[in-house]
């Protein structure tokens, strides 16, 4: 089997904007689409049924395979349903993209619980209940892929997304150690970092970057990730505007001690361990 031609993909948050775009060219490559979209606001308040079943008819159009669901990824009973979405349509499930999100942006002095947990329940704990599901059948077939969604605010941090950023860097975690427990049965585990024009982003970039920022251009690099010929594990690629890149956790040489410095000693030492000029990659598990 090349590529995705044949593989059972789901697909979280697909009725629009990046999401789709993944579902319609995983569709394009051959690959049967479970488009899973709750129909929410960008706030995660409300529902539409319609945005999963529009892709679907889209894909359905163009002579490929999907099926709708409209579970909520925020429970586990809703990660569950998904993955049975798949599983009763096609019989098995290969390849999760953890995509789905919402935001409730707001400055940490006015955060409230209620803004922290929507947050944390759709983007962590959501790939968590997706994953979790689709897990036993990856393991029992050797063989799967796993996809979760990171955020350069994740990586770098953004003002008013605290709580946003707490959740897609955990998400980074979860790919780490995904990719050492998965090795052995064949499965990979990945994060894509995307910029792009949606209405997650309409009013957090500016609308000159907004122009060129195409979701159309994230969708290859989640594919190629995808696919049976890629073995990558546990990396994360930002992708675009036309750009992909890798990125990662890098480790300077540091500074070393023969006994317990002082703490003049370390500050005297400073620069040295934090000058990242030999800095080594880290990988999981090390």
């Amino acid at each position: 089997m090349a590529g995705v031609e044949g593989r059972v993909v789901v697909v979280t948050g697909a009725g629009g904007g990046v999401g789709r775009e993944h579902a319609l060219l995983f569709a394009r490559r051959g690959a049967r689409v479970v488009v899973n979209d709750l129909g929410v606001a960008r706030d995660g308040t409300g529902a539409d049924r319609g945005m999963a079943d529009a892709v679907v008819e889209e894909i359905a159009a163009a002579g490929g395979e999907a099926v709708a669901n409209h579970d909520t990824v925020a429970t586990a009973e809703g990660g569950a349903g998904i993955v049975q979405t798949a599983l009763d349509t096609y019989g098995r499930v290969d390849v999760v993209v953890n995509n789905a999100g919402i935001l409730r942006d707001v400055t940490f002095a006015k955060m409230t619980q209620d803004h922290w947990d929507a947050v944390r329940s759709v983007h962590l704990d959501g790939a968590y209940h997706v994953t979790r599901a689709a897990w036993p059948h990856l393991r029992a077939q050797s063989h799967g892929r796993v996809i979760l969604t990171t955020s350069t605010t994740g990586l770098y941090g953004n003002f008013g997304q605290a709580n946003y950023g707490a959740a897609k860097l955990g998400l980074v975690g979860l790919i780490n150690t995904l990719a050492l427990e998965g090795a052995k049965y064949g499965i990979t585990a990945n994060a894509i970092c995307p910029i792009a024009a949606t209405r997650m982003t309409e009013d957090v970039l500016p609308q000159e970057a907004l122009a060129a920022l195409d979701p159309a251009y994230i969708a290859p690099a989640v594919v190629h990730l995808a696919g049976d010929e890629c073995t990558d594990t546990g990396t994360v690629v930002l992708a675009g505007g036309g750009t992909y890149g890798r990125v990662a956790v890098i480790r300077a040489a540091g500074a070393a001690f023969d006994a317990v410095p002082s703490v003049d000693d370390l500050a005297a030492r400073w620069d040295e361990v934090t000058d990242l000029t030999d800095g080594t990659l880290e990988r999981p598990g090390t």
